[in-house]
Formats: structure tokens, sequence, C-alpha cells
């Protein structure tokens, strides 16, 4: 148990710290920033449950002040735009994530990895872009070009640098690795 509490926190702040890195803001605005990734490994690394209890953990350090968001953002006013989709979908996001690494039985682990980063994703789109159509009721095929196309590219990679670093976790230490155990 306190060792699961112990991960929980430590990718909690890992999510914080990779929002420090400097993103990359696209023409329409939007910034494509490393927190995601974070996103991604808890899943990978802590599975399911544990993953999403520290992306849990993150939105409550935002939601009570912290500036842990990409910009240095936080406080309640963030759960309010039309972009906090991505916030209430990322603990389901990591959550999905994890149960595809949990049981994933595949021959490539680090194939499993990947997929199970880019079905995490896919299913953030899904709760942003249905969020976002429903506060600014834009239609689905102009939302879809303002809320997922702009972050493919940027999250195709991140579920690759996802996987290869969790695959590299699974040789080198796969007791460390709580999605397998």
């Amino acid at each position: 148990m306190e060792k699961n509490l112990t991960y929980i926190a430590l990718f909690a702040a890992l999510i914080a710290v990779l929002g420090l890195i400097p993103g990359v803001t696209l023409g329409t605005g939007i910034p494509i920033n490393a927190q995601s990734l974070g996103i991604m490994l808890c899943g990978t690394i802590l599975g399911g449950k544990r993953g999403a209890q520290a992306v849990v953990l993150f939105l409550a350090l935002v939601a009570m002040g912290l500036p842990l968001l990409y910009g240095g953002r936080g406080g309640l006013g963030v759960f309010t735009t039309p972009w906090a989709g991505f916030l209430f979908g990322f603990p389901i996001a990591a959550y999905v994530t994890g149960r595809i690494v949990e049981h994933w039985d595949g021959t490539s682990f680090l194939l499993g990895a990947v997929l199970a980063a880019v079905a995490g994703a896919l299913s953030l789109y899904l709760i942003a872009l249905v969020y976002f159509i429903f506060v600014t009721q834009t239609p689905a095929f102009e939302a879809m070009g303002i809320i997922v196309a702009p972050f493919i590219p940027g999250d195709l990679l991140k579920a690759v640098v996802a996987g290869f670093i969790t695959h590299a976790i699974y040789k080198a230490r796969p007791d460390a690795l709580l999605s397998r155990a």
C-alpha cells in the first residue's frame, strides 16, 4: 500500500514537471507540450487504477490553485474553459492506457505499450471533443479540427516515447512496472 502511494505521488509530480518543459505553440494558438506524456506514462507504468489515481491527485492539486498545468495555470477556473474536457479526460486516458498494458499478451511489449498510449490518447480526444462541442455548440466536424487534428502528430510521438520508456523499464526492472505486476 505504501509503495503504491509513493508511486502515485511520484507520477503526479512527474506530470507537473513535464508541464515545465517548453512546448510548441501551433498557429492556432494550441500548445503542444510534454504534460500528456506524463498521463501516458502513468498508465503504462502504474497500470489503470494507480495511473488514474496519480492523475486525479495531480488534478486535485491544480484545483487547489497550484500552477501545475503547462504555462503555469491552476485553480478552479481552468476547469471551466472549453478546453477543460482534456482535464476531465486525463484520468480516463491513464486508466484506458493502463488497462491495455495490464492485459497485453501480444508478442511485442513495446508495440503493446505504444498502442495502449495511442488508445489512451483517443479516449482523451473523445472526452475533450464531446465536452468542447457541448460547451461551445461548435459543429462536430469543425470541433474535430480544433480539438483532435492539431494534437495527433505530437501525441503519436509521445506515445512512441512512452512505449520506449515503458519497454526499457520492463527489460531492465520488470518488477518496477506495476502495470505488469
